[in-house]
């Protein structure tokens, strides 16, 4: 049994799987001692692996190995499925590493576009050939609508949900278009800088709300952190699969049933 862990900003996803297929799934406001201790004498995981963009991975670690589970927290130093060529590998975030590897278990050999609009929005570029070449991290929807709210004197607070035409007829909708479309129009924008036939993966929050107004077919998956997770802790174990060249594309995504219950709210 493996145990995959995302400790995002603001919230925590826990699954179970036997080999690759979903067991449970369970998310949490944050990750609890007792909680977690909870989850290992209910499911007794043999393996696991930590994504955290919290600082508290070493943690979660520490508890994990004292329970007798063979457990590690992701970093680019772990042997990876992808060949990263960022030049700081160390100042890459886990879960960027994570989605990249995600989108690429469900589109082996394709030139790939990973976008991941949770509190920040992410883009990172990997090759047909599995090599991350970098990306670029922007405000999310939810960050630009606050600063707005909070760097003005007199805009007012919006939501990113609402009328949203492609020019504002109010203040409020002026300020959502602004927000949501400059998503939209930063991912039309690099997508005409990749090659031909790249394929866009979205996750995050906000993903599926910015997807409505791109004119362009998408991924749209929630759960593509953990996907990423399940991979790289597949092509870590001992299993014949093990460092082959082509464990990124070992993990099947599970019917949309099964992961009815992988979901992620705006930011």
């Amino acid at each position: 049994m493996n145990l995959t862990i995302d400790q995002g900003n603001s919230s925590v996803k826990l699954v179970l799987w036997n080999g690759p297929e979903l067991v449970d799934e369970e998310t949490f406001p944050s990750l609890t001692p007792e909680r977690l201790r909870e989850v290992v004498e209910r499911f007794r995981p043999d393996r696991a692996l930590c994504c955290s963009v919290t600082g508290n991975g070493p943690q979660i670690v520490e508890a994990l190995c004292s329970r007798g589970i063979e457990a590690r927290e992701l970093s680019s130093r772990l042997p990876l499925p992808i060949k990263l060529e960022y030049r700081t590998p160390d100042t890459l975030g886990p879960d960027r590493i994570a989605a990249a590897v995600g989108a690429r278990s469900l589109f082996p050999g394709k030139s790939l576009l990973v976008v991941d609009m949770g509190t920040a929005v992410t883009y990172d570029v990997v090759t047909a050939d599995g090599r991350y070449l970098g990306g670029n991290i922007a405000p999310g929807v939810g960050m630009r609508l606050r600063a707005l709210r909070s760097f003005t004197a007199r805009l007012p607070e919006v939501n990113g949900y609402g009328d949203t035409p492609a020019f504002g007829f109010d203040t409020k909708t002026a300020m959502r278009a602004g927000a949501v479309r400059g998503v939209v129009s930063e991912i039309e924008y690099y997508r005409r800088l990749l090659p031909e036939g790249t394929q866009v993966v979205l996750t995050g929050g906000w993903s599926r709300r910015v997807s409505e107004f791109l004119e362009f077919p998408v991924a749209v998956d929630h759960c593509l952190v953990t996907k990423g997770l399940l991979s790289i802790l597949l092509y870590n174990s001992d299993s014949p699969s093990a460092g082959h060249p082509d464990a990124a594309a070992i993990y099947r995504a599970p019917a949309a049933a099964e992961l009815q219950n992988c979901t992620q709210s705006p930011k």
